[in-house]
């Protein structure tokens, strides 16, 4: 395990150093000074001191306890992780890398614990690989670009656009929504929360109120009446059969066709059956209203997965309910959750190799369990398991380096 960090912190150093600076200031006057409102310097006299002495100690006790916080930290990763090889990331993250065995045979598992009390510069954050959905990009890529200390792969994915398939928000703005309701992580300020989620979306036209079914999202029904944003791409997708596409921009109804249409910038194009979306004509002013169910409050980020793993406590794998059976079996695997007082946890178990052999969806739940999540839930995985970790990456996927991915959930330290 890596040395823990000096008690000598940076926050020290810099007090340390603006006496000494004031102090030369004072040996070098021969005159009056006035360094600020409260210090003052007159005929070798210092009056009052240097340095507020009631803020120099409010500001010490502050990093005993944060230091107080990070030992107990580092003696909690200790103790919970005995034998296994640790790293310490940055302050208040750690990597831990270790080997199971199931059934006789061995499992390499990287592992990361945050611990946002530790440090409160942690930041949870899904990343997409471009401004647009349809594309892709190596998780170092999406990591470096976004200064990223540690990274794993996100969302489930279309494999030939990109477009992750499930909710996904990111800074407040919402780019795709739930597909079959799949559970996903909400990330806020003080924490995080699990639940599957609804979309629960309008168009308003006068009196006339339409059901949005999904965003961004490819054509699950013929009966769905789809909204695709700027974050979509340039176009639309084909229109169905019996349907229609109608553009809005500024809040207006600009155009209503049966054609593939240009998206605007400052707009939508709404698809659908025709049905649906008979009641809008060309200069109708609408407004959208999105919301999600649950209606997390305050949420930042929010990233899709599935199934559970872990749910209120207990072991929870609702593969069937998610329509998720393609991804039973043994298989490389990546999952997320979190304990009861917040930590953050991540890991990536290597498949399909002899040296490891990958985790069933049972097994990787109740290890989450062990390792004290509350709640959990399983990631894409399978060829797209990776795991980044400061500037390299840290386990071995299928395809060296990792393959193009749509996003990536990321550990980043923000002021």
């Amino acid at each position: 395990m890596d040395t823990l960090y000096s008690n000598f912190s940076q926050e020290r150093l810099f007090i340390w150093c603006a006496n000494i600076v004031l102090a030369a200031s004072f040996l070098l006057s021969q005159n009056s000074l006035v360094f600020a409102d409260n210090i003052k310097i007159v005929n070798g006299i210092v009056s009052p001191p240097l340095v507020n002495t009631l803020q120099i100690e409010r500001t010490l006790d502050r990093i005993n306890i944060e230091e107080a916080s990070e030992v107990e930290f580092d003696n909690y990763i200790s103790n919970k992780y005995k034998n296994c090889r640790i790293y310490s990331v940055s302050k208040g993250i750690k990597h831990i890398k270790l080997v199971r065995y199931y059934q006789g045979r061995p499992v390499k598992l990287n592992i990361i614990e945050a611990d946002m009390n530790v440090n409160p510069k942690i930041k949870v954050e899904p990343v997409l690989a471009s401004a647009t959905l349809s594309r892709k990009a190596s998780i170092t890529a999406m990591a470096r670009r976004n200064n990223s200390l540690v990274a794993v792969n996100g969302a489930f994915f279309l494999p030939q656009t990109g477009c992750p398939l499930g909710t996904m928000m990111v800074d407040k703005k919402l780019y795709t929504g739930p597909v079959f309701n799949r559970v996903a992580m909400g990330i806020f300020d003080d924490g995080f929360k699990m639940d599957r989620v609804k979309l629960n979306a309008n168009l308003k036209c006068g009196w006339h109120n339409i059901k949005i079914d999904n965003i961004n999202q490819p054509r699950m029904s013929v009966a769905y009446t789809l909204c695709y944003t700027p974050d979509w791409g340039t176009m639309a997708p084909v229109t169905p059969k019996n349907g229609l596409q109608v553009v809005v921009s500024d809040g207006k109804v600009i155009s209503i066709t049966k054609q593939r249409s240009p998206i605007p910038l400052n707009g939508f194009v709404l698809v659908g059956p025709a049905t649906n979306l008979l009641p809008l004509k060309i200069n109708d002013k609408v407004e959208l209203d999105v919301k999600t169910l649950p209606a997390w409050e305050n949420v930042n980020h929010i990233i899709s997965g599935g199934p559970y793993l872990v749910k209120d406590g207990q072991v929870y794998v609702d593969i069937q309910e998610q329509k998720l059976l393609a991804i039973g079996g043994r298989n490389p695997r990546t999952a997320i959750g979190y304990t009861k007082d917040n930590r953050f946890i991540m890991i990536t178990a290597d498949g399909r190799e002899g040296s490891s052999i990958g985790m069933t969806l049972k097994e990787l739940a109740y290890y989450m369990k062990q390792l004290g999540c509350v709640n959990a839930m399983n990631l894409d995985g399978g060829g797209s398991t990776v795991m980044y970790v400061k500037g390299a990456i840290a386990n071995k996927p299928p395809v060296q380096g990792g393959i193009a991915l749509s996003n990536a959930l990321t550990i980043s330290l923000h002021d």
